[in-house]
Order: C-alpha cells, then structure tokens, then sequence
C-alpha cells in the first residue's frame, strides 16, 4: 500500500497530463505529488511554488538537469520536465519507501548488518554522485529512501555541477545539523562535504541523533565548526570511518570509494567477517518458528506463555562471572528485612519501539540488555538490543531472537531462514573485533531451536532443540525434543562449536530446557508443573525435585545469582504467592505474598522483580522484598504495548 496523503484544498486533480492520486510531501520548493500514468505505472511530480524568484526557478530546473547526470540506480530517474500554470514541474520515477529519518524515527535505529547495508549503499550512491562531477550539498536521513531495491538518494534541488579544476561556491544552502564546516562557513564545496553529511546520517541511523544536535541553528553550526562529534552507538570499523568523515579538514576525510573499499575489506587478513553457512535460504513460506516463551504485558492484560518454562526456561536472564554480593547467609534463611537503597533519582530513557521508559541506577545489579515488542502490523515480534550493557538499544528486524551476552561483548542472533544447505542457526557477532560474525549451523531441517540463556562466563549458548508435530485437535504445534550448546570460541567466533543433545522423555515436550543452578547440566519442568527435572551435560537425568509448584510463565531465570534458591508460584497458590526452596534438597524456606502480576526473575540474593499491572494505563516492573513490598520501578510500558523484556545480572562496576 502506497504512503502518500489525500490531496488538498486548492491542488490540482491533473498535472502534466496525468491524474494525482495525492500528496507525497511538500517543502520549501514545492509540492510532490503521486500520479499515475495510462498504463497504470506511478510517477512523482515534484511542481516548484508559485515565484517571481529568477534563481529559485533556475535552481529548480537545474535539479532535473543535475540528477540526469547520475546514474540511475542511486537515485529517481528525471523522466521529464514541463510547465504547469507558469510554474515548473520534474516528473520523475516513484520510488515507494519511507525516508532513512521516518524509518530511525518510527522504527527504531539501525544496527549490525542493517546499518552495514546502508552505509555501503549510501556510500556507493555517492560514489556514483560524485563521478559525475556533482555535489549533492544536502545529504541527509531525509533524502535517503529506503526502497525495496536498497536505499536512493532524493533531492538535487541544491546540487551543483563541478568543473575540471573547480569546487562549488557555498551559500550557506543546507540542513545545518549534516553540513560540513566549510558549508557552514561559506566556503567552497567539493565532495568531501558529502562525506562529512554522510558520517552525520551514519550517526543518526545508529542511535537517532545528529552528531552536533538539532537545539538550534547558531548553536549547532559552531559545534560542527568547533566541538567534536557524539558517534552516537557506532562501533568498530563503521565508527572509525565515521570518526574521520567527521574531520574538520576536507582534506582529511576518505572519499566515497575509500569508504566502500574499507567496508568491504576483511576485518583480519583471511577472515572473511562472516564465515562458511551465512548464506541464507529463501524464506520457507508457510513456515512459523517456536520463539522463546513470551514475557509479555499488555491491552489492558497480563499475557501467559502458552507452554510453562522451566529451571531457567526463559533463562533470559543473563549471569555474568563475577557476581555481586551475596545478602543473605543461607539458602535455608533468606532475610526478610535485607533491603537495596537505590538512589532517589534514576537515569530515565525513552526506549524505541514505543513508549517505552527504563529507569536505571548505578547501583542496579540488573541492566536491561534486550527486550521485545510485538507488531500488530507484522504479527510478530520485533527485537531489540544493547549495544554495551550500559549502552543505546538498536533494532534487529531480522532477527527471531537477539541475546546480549553477561560481558556485553557477543550478540547472539536467530535469522528468520534456515540457511541455503536446510540448517537452522545461530549468528554471533563479536562487538570487540570489527563486528566480525559467525554463523553456527545448529539443527537440519524440519527441526529447529530457540536461544535460551548465555552462560555466566559468556562462553556458551544453550538452545531449545524443537519439533513441530500435529496435536490431538489436528493444529500443529512445537514440542522440545533437546538441548543444544553452543561453545563459544572467545578469541575467533568462527572456531565456535555447536553439541546437539536429544532427549527421550515425552513428559518435557511443552516446557523449555534451561541452565541448572551451577550451570553443570540443564533442568526443566515436567509432568504439567509438578515440578523439575534435571540433566547432565550428556541429556542423561539426574534427579528430579516433585511438587514445587508451578513456574511462572515467562519467568526468566528462577534460580537466585549464587544458583542455592529458586523461586515458584506455590502449589494451590496464585500469582501473588511465591515460595522459595533450597536448590540443593528442594525443601521450602519461605513462602510469602505481594502484588506481583508475574515473576520474572531475580534481582538480588534477597530481591525479585516482576510485572505489576497498573490499573489500566500501565504496567511496571518493580524490585520486590521477601516481605512482599514492592519498592522501585526498572520499567514502564503502556498497556496497549505487548513487551517481553530482558535482564542481565551485570558484572560489579559495570
């Protein structure tokens, strides 16, 4: 479906001979209009204002001229040009997308390999602008499309020509937060100004800001002339070209084929950034994947998980290898009066995807590492990350799952498609060396998995191993069949190894296999929530611990950080009844009340934290004592949001 608005008051129902079927946009030149042609094709009309301006006229009409120079894959294609009522008019190709700046905007900002994309198909349009001797002088995320084909470069109104030895005159024409300092100051132009816009759309994509601000016009101009840039959530190699994009002197900043060259380089001699088994299959219509059990809340109505998880079934929480203080002496006598004083003001943050807002302390032994937010639009869940543990979110769209690892330095990724040899799979990218990726093949075809949790050392991957069978109502269904682990080669991702475990008990087919305490072997419910059952690394059982009550759904990881206590909804109990019991006897130490809508985890030795609805307007995650006393909040999501989020137990001092 088309995006364009209605037309309005005063337009015209035909312009150049076509009929207008609306508005696209409308700037300080003019107005765009969308029409269509007799054969049914759709076109864009770009109809300059009404103007005894000479130059604005001129400059008009040399845009059709410019952008006929440059080759047609980067940008519009001029058809023609004509006359309209006195006033001039382009008729060019309809490229149907949103603008780079509504997409960061609406969407979220860009990350990993959609961000790499576009910095090479923006970089290449350049290079194409720029061998045609023009300079584009108004680069930005608004004249970026992001076409089906890849993204276009819109906008030659202020372009200009250069000569065999000459370089443009600036008039201070442009959008002030993307011009260079040259533009700024009114100097001449050449093509190093784009690059210097283009680091600033680098920038903005990444993390929804212009390098030097937007809070006004003067204010910005002397921070491009003067302050050195935010890089925003930028990282590895696409950072350091940004960072000297972003010079003061043209002469210092890499052409647009430099830019190309150096992201297509290998990271490392020899090591292609993305290893053996990236290529990917086209998309199994028809096809629907088991994702982790959601930890959702929303319209109005705490949304279970359809199959309980168990041990750490949602293990999404992530446990770092040094843990922070334990509060409480034993297991067996968890204190009821330990309490966390967190500070009195909290760093707040609009989170994208919606509104979002995540409050966070210093002293918080959690962070917020990732989380979801299902589309209506899609059907599906969208996922975001951190880019550190402390760091900005970015949105991963291809991606099923996306887990920061407790070090912050991995991201594990699960693509929609098995690759093109039928294998579902893993996509680690390690932040730390360039961004490099590695994609672990994990289980053939018509079996899948689901990325659980990531080891507190951050050198393994536990997956769900699934199944689809037919159940008794004739609907198909996912069941777990296994576990997977996936070893984690600390220093070359690619060296990383993937053990595969089946096992053979029917009574664990609707629950999710999660690390045990000490995280030696695997533990999940069984026998509709009477309780867990463990297994060692091998898939053999070990032992199992009856009658402990149900898991709450989506619960992320009900073991404690010291891995001695685990937490349950009590048998015969509701949601608001929790009991505490000794990992190693499975014997009761407390039981006890509260408000909490749902558990989701721990978030100290003596502390969880759960949803708590709101009355209808919102919900929040809130810290609760063993004394069922709800203390601060971490979140707040509209009730019209459906959002499972994702914590990380953090290393001391992060």
């Amino acid at each position: 479906m088309s995006d364009f608005m209605p037309l309005a008051p005063g337009d015209p129902q035909e312009l150049g001979g076509l009929e207008l079927l609306g508005r696209l946009g409308h700037g300080g030149q003019g107005v765009v209009y969308l029409a269509r042609t007799p054969m049914g094709a759709r076109v864009a009309i770009k109809w300059l204002r009404p103007s005894d301006d000479e130059e604005s006229v001129e400059r008009f009409l040399r845009e059709a001229e410019v952008a006929r120079r440059v080759a047609a894959f980067c940008t519009a294609t001029v058809h023609s040009t004509g006359v309209e009522d006195g006033r001039p008019y382009i008729m060019s190709e309809y490229v149907e997308g949103r603008s780079l700046e509504r997409v960061v905007r609406e969407d979220g900002p860009l990350a990993g390999g959609d961000l790499e994309r576009l910095a090479i198909g923006t970089a290449t349009a350049l290079a194409a602008i720029h061998e045609a001797s023009v300079v584009h002088r108004d680069f930005k995320p608004g004249n970026v499309i992001m076409g089906a084909g890849g993204p276009r470069v819109i906008d030659f109104g202020i372009a200009r020509t250069l000569g065999p030895a000459t370089m443009t005159s600036s008039t201070q024409i442009g959008t002030p937060a993307y011009m260079a300092p040259e533009q700024v100051m009114g100097y001449g132009l050449g093509p190093a100004a784009d690059m210097f816009s283009w680091a600033g759309t680098m920038v903005f994509a990444s993390c929804g800001r212009a390098p030097f601000g937007t809070d006004g016009t003067h204010a910005v101009m002397s921070r491009v002339v003067r302050e050195p840039p935010d890089l925003g959530a930028l990282d590895g190699r696409l950072r350091e070209l940004v960072q000297q994009c972003l010079a003061k002197d043209p002469a210092s900043r890499p052409t647009a084929m430099d830019v190309i060259m150096r992201l297509l380089r290998n990271p490392e001699p020899g090591a292609h950034p993305l290893v053996e088994g990236t290529r990917q299959a086209a998309p199994d219509a028809g096809r629907t994947r088991r994702s982790r059990a959601p930890i959702l809340v929303g319209a109005g109505v705490l949304i279970a998980a359809v199959a309980v998880v168990a041990g750490i079934a949602v293990p999404r929480l992530l446990r770092p290898t040094t843990l922070p203080p334990v509060a409480v002496k034993s297991a067996a006598a968890p204190s009821p009066d330990a309490t966390t004083a967190p500070p009195a003001t909290p760093v707040k943050t609009t989170l994208p995807g919606g509104s979002i807002t995540l409050y966070e302390r210093p002293s918080d032994p959690i962070t917020l590492t990732a989380y979801e937010v299902y589309s209506k639009k899609l059907d599906e869940d969208v996922d975001y990350a951190r880019q550190s543990l402390r760091g900005t979110f970015a949105k991963y769209p291809g991606n099923l799952e996306s887990l920061v690892s407790p070090n912050g330095r991995y991201l594990a990724g699960r693509p929609h498609d098995y690759t093109s040899d039928g294998y579902d799979s893993v996509l680690i990218t390690d932040r730390q060396s360039g961004l490099s990726s590695f994609r672990v093949r994990t289980v053939r075809k018509p079996l899948d998995t689901s990325i659980r949790t990531w080891s507190k050392d951050s050198s393994k991957i536990l997956l769900n191993l699934n199944r689809k069978v037919e159940n008794k109502q004739g609907k198909d269904v996912w069941i777990s069949v296994g576990f997977a682990v996936v070893d984690v080669a600390q220093n070359d991702v690619a060296q990383s190894k993937v053990r595969v475990v089946n096992v053979a008990d029917d009574s664990i087919q609707e629950s999710d296999f999660g690390w045990d305490g000490n995280e030696e072997g695997v533990v999940i419910d069984y026998g509709k929530d009477e309780g867990l059952r463990f297994f060692d690394a091998s898939g053999k059982r070990t032992r199992d611990m009856p009658d402990v009550g149900p898991l709450a759904s989506g619960t992320l990881d009900i073991f404690s950080p010291s891995g001695k206590t685990f937490v349950t909804d009590c048998p015969g109990g509701g949601d608001g009844e929790h009991c505490l019991w000794d990992a190693a006897t499975g014997k009761q130490v407390r039981r006890f009340s509260s408000d909490c809508d749902k558990v989701l985890g721990w978030y100290d030795e003596s502390h969880l934290y759960c949803w708590e609805q709101d009355n209808g307007t919102h919900d929040e995650v809130r810290v609760v004592a063993f004394d069922g006393k709800l203390t601060h909040r971490l979140l707040e999501v509209p009730d019209k949001l459906d959002v499972s989020p994702y914590f990380t137990i953090t290393p001391s001092g992060s």
